[in-house]
């Protein structure tokens, strides 16, 4: 029997010229990047470094962890909202990363100007602290976040930005370098050209990077793309107190009023954190992993009610749920399961006010000299697997909520949220909906 939560999460930018009747101009020929050498992709120099060691150890309280617990409550406001986007056309089960997305998407920051960063800052939610901040200040917040929760041995979540670039096509020196700053992006120059070359390249890097665990992400390439820039997030985590699988056994989960499935069920007997929600009728449940990190687990009162549920997420919620959990000894039934899917995000990230990167508008000057640059798509996928180890991957306004005496057995037998937290910085890792546990 597997033993473990596998979850891992993988998203991808492809950047495309634009066909205007316009010759882009055609930079001399660079040299081949070796990939796996990562100090010879860029030259850095102090000039590209204005905020040179501006990461800090958890210990190291100050305004600056003050403003990043600002960053991460705003980018996940930002993953409530982009998955109520992918929530409102998908009725099946669904698993996205927002940090993936707004690592991503920070990156694009360093490209953009004008009107098309004004859009993507807007879009993740960050328009409160652009006033107060200067053109680098959002990256320099990533890359703290990033270096303060990898550095967490316990936790064993490793994130990363690879750029694949199509040989021909010339990156400014600032980008190159920047991304190299903020994001430890790392450079492989090939021929989209020779698309079938272009993509063993690609999915051979991808899948040793997500261990084995996306072997073949890209099935096809457009030979037209300049860049593709992909950007991964394994999440190994083991559950404080694991489920023993001799206690695992089939049982009923129930779809809808109509329909249910067999499904193996993990059980233990334990002392859990959880609260009841009389408004949103909902029991809240909180599962810990070692290393600082926890999966809520939202089960509503009857089948069917977690797309209500669903429009009332944000974090001040969440934090009245943290805040009116009791822990008590109660028995609980889990279903193992393990979800697979695959998103694309341009209308998704268009409804969030992101229209500008996706057309022949989009200013991403910094990025490049060349004209008419467009970003073609946005796709994430993510796997995750649950089950008895733990996790290995590669409101309402004025809502009244109090804490209740759990029934001695809370049972999660019908469809249900769940969310992936960091504590330290109370930073949204994952966020999904289990609907049917045994379809991937």
């Amino acid at each position: 029997m597997k033993t473990g939560i596998y979850l891992l999460l993988l998203s991808e930018i492809c950047v495309e010229i634009s066909k205007a009747g316009i010759k882009p101009k055609i930079p001399k020929k660079e040299k081949e990047t070796n990939f796996l050498e990562r100090n010879k992709n860029v030259s850095i120099s102090q000039e590209w470094h204005p905020h040179k060691n501006i990461t800090k150890p958890f210990e190291d309280r100050g305004l600056e962890e003050f403003t990043l617990f600002n960053f991460t409550e705003k980018t996940a406001n930002f993953g409530f909202n982009l998955y109520r986007k992918i929530a409102l056309t998908h009725d099946n089960n669904v698993i996205i990363s927002p940090l993936s997305v707004s690592a991503l998407m920070t990156a694009y920051m360093l490209a953009a100007k004008g009107e098309t960063h004004r859009q993507i800052v807007k879009g993740l939610n960050l328009h409160a602290l652009k006033d107060r901040a200067d053109h680098h200040h959002l990256p320099a917040l990533f890359k703290q976040l990033k270096d303060n929760i990898t550095m967490n041995e316990e936790l064993l979540l490793v994130q990363g930005t690879l750029s694949f670039i199509q040989k021909d096509f010339r990156l400014k020196e600032s980008f190159l370098n920047l991304s190299k700053q903020y994001f430890d992006m790392e450079f492989l120059r090939l021929d989209f050209k020779n698309f079938t070359q272009a993509k063993f390249v690609i999915n051979q890097n991808i899948n040793k990077r997500t261990k084995g665990k996306i072997p073949e992400l890209f099935e096809e390439l457009d030979r037209h793309n300049k860049l593709l820039l992909v950007d991964y997030i394994v999440f190994k985590g083991k559950w404080v107190y694991p489920f023993n699988s001799k206690f695992t056994d089939t049982e009923t989960f129930h779809i809808n009023k109509y329909r249910s499935v067999q499904v193996p069920m993990m059980f233990k007997s334990d002392k859990v954190n959880s609260t009841f929600d009389e408004n949103l009728r909902c029991t809240v449940i909180k599962l810990p992993y070692k290393g600082k990190a926890h999966m809520l687990i939202v089960v509503p009162e009857k089948e069917g009610d977690y797309i209500s549920l669903e429009d009332h997420l944000t974090t001040e919620l969440v934090e009245s749920w943290l805040g009116n959990m009791k822990t008590r000894k109660v028995d609980i039934s889990f279903p193992k399961f393990k979800l697979e899917q695959k998103y694309k995000m341009k209308k998704l990230l268009h409804g969030l006010g992101i229209k500008n990167l996706f057309t022949r508008t989009a200013d991403l000057s910094n990025l490049t000299e060349e004209e008419y640059v467009a970003v073609s798509q946005v796709v994430q996928k993510a796997v995750i697997e649950v089950d008895e180890e733990g996790t290995k991957a590669t409101a309402a306004s004025g809502s009244e909520i109090t804490a209740f005496t759990a029934p001695p057995v809370i049972k999660v037998d019908r469809p249900f949220l769940f969310m992936i937290f960091e504590e330290t910085f109370k930073t949204l890792l994952f966020i999904g909906r289990v609907v049917d546990p045994t379809e991937m």
